[in-house]
């Protein structure tokens, strides 16, 4: 266990400040004489996750995220064990995270935007969300690959990882809320004990990881080192 205390603990703390960033952001936007809305969300959520992976890269590979997570479990880029002890790092860090909002901004806003839980459009059905959350971490975990995990990469930090969030937040976020991440839905939902749609949010962006990460394995690095 000892050699995972770091790992796990920074899974831990990346996933607290992404999901921390985009619950307060959420909140703010509720506050009178601000209106950066979905642009600014979008913002918070982009630059959070691209920090939170650049500081992750180091020690845990950056994962941050249970479904990129899983996405590389299966392809044999992280065992099982270690695979369960990153989603428990990552969820617990979700949870935190929101707790944290919730102590930290008045009862009244928090109640309004009921802690930032990501809600299905009424225009999109369940399985609509999970499609679009599919093909939205796809490209998540394309930049990751591509930025991070490739030989032939060009080293960037979390710096295009962050920039596809935040055009994929601004290209489907109000439909989904472009959540790409079932720790960020996880730890609302938890919080406030609100479910309705909350398994769309696993199963797309967990789709969506796992395809694209066999699609690189298998096509795009095949036969690099």
């Amino acid at each position: 266990m000892r050699p995972l205390a770091r790992p796990l603990f920074v899974e831990a703390l990346g996933t607290f400040l992404l999901v921390f960033v985009v619950i307060a952001a959420t909140m703010a936007n509720n506050y009178p004489l601000v209106s950066f809305n979905m642009l600014g969300i979008a913002l918070a959520y982009g630059l959070a996750y691209g920090l939170a992976t650049t500081i992750a890269v180091p020690f845990s590979d950056g994962h941050i995220n249970p479904a990129v997570t899983l996405g590389f479990l299966s392809v044999g880029r992280i065992g099982p064990k270690k695979a369960l002890w990153y989603i428990a790092a990552q969820i617990i860090g979700g949870v935190l995270a929101t707790l944290a909002v919730k102590v930290t901004y008045p009862g009244g806003v928090t109640k309004v935007t009921d802690l930032g839980v990501p809600t299905i459009h009424s225009a999109i059905s369940f399985w609509g969300a999970v499609g679009i959350e599919a093909i939205l971490t796809f490209f998540l975990m394309t930049a990751i690959y591509a930025t991070v995990v490739s030989p032939k990469a060009t080293k960037m930090g979390g710096l295009g990882v962050g920039m596809t969030v935040f055009a994929m937040v601004l290209a489907y976020g109000p439909l989904t809320g472009a959540v790409m991440n079932p720790a960020r839905a996880f730890g609302p939902s938890l919080v406030t004990m609100q479910w309705t749609g909350h398994l769309a949010y696993w199963i797309g962006p967990v789709l969506g990881a796992v395809v694209a990460a066999m699609v690189w394995e298998k096509f795009l690095m095949k036969g690099e080192k």
